[in-house]
């Protein structure tokens, strides 16, 4: 929801990184994989309920993932390989988190976490599904051009999960009741993906044959 008007202010502050990590020599690659394992040191810290190092470290992460993408184009080297391991490593970064909060109180948070993991589950299946079928039908993205796969919007996207997850970090003492609410939300935008999907492919292939 918040993704496209974020976008754009996010770019233009990342810039000047984007111009030094190019000097530097670096690749877009290798700025998703190391943003990848740092993301990944949040699992054992939440699990040992180290919050601000875990929030630290989820915010690095996300850090690296703006700046591979806006470097691939600053390069003029993005590329759908370099899409592919970018949105598969996300994912598995978005499911550590909740599972070192599982870690961390296994008889508290083991329930809500798991909700959270099938909502993202939900979520992200809708999304990479209607990104294939965008592909095959060529269908217009203008919110969201510079992305090397279609990027189906919803209630729940890539900022307000970010936003979930350092609130969680604040107060991880209500993370129960904020995963199951946030879990919620995902499932609404679930259905208004599978929904709007449906249909929108569906009339697509109405008008193809």
């Amino acid at each position: 929801m918040l993704d496209a008007k974020l976008t754009p202010v996010v770019k233009s502050l990342l810039t000047p990184l984007v111009v030094l990590l190019n000097k530097c020599k670096i690749s877009p690659d290798q700025l998703t994989f190391i943003g990848f394992l740092i993301g990944l040191l949040a699992l054992p810290l939440l699990a040992m309920q180290h919050w601000m190092a875990a929030l630290t470290v989820i915010i690095i992460n996300r850090l690296f993932d703006g700046l591979d993408g806006q470097l691939a184009r600053y390069q003029k080297v993005s590329s759908s390989a370099g899409g592919f391991l970018d949105i598969s490593l996300d994912f598995l970064f978005y499911a550590a988190v909740p599972l070192g909060f599982a870690f961390a109180d296994p008889g508290g948070n083991a329930l809500p976490a798991a909700i959270l993991l099938v909502s993202f589950i939900g979520t992200g299946s809708s999304f990479l599904a209607f990104a294939i079928a965008a592909e095959k039908y060529q269908i217009d993205r203008p919110q969201f051009k510079y992305k090397s796969f279609y990027y189906l919007q919803g209630l729940t996207e890539g900022t307000e999960t970010i936003l979930i997850f350092i609130v969680f970090c604040l107060w991880p003492e209500y993370f129960p009741i904020l995963a199951i609410s946030f879990a919620l939300l995902c499932f609404i935008t679930v259905v208004m993906r599978i929904y709007g999907g449906y249909n929108t492919l569906k009339q697509l292939k109405a008008k193809s044959s």
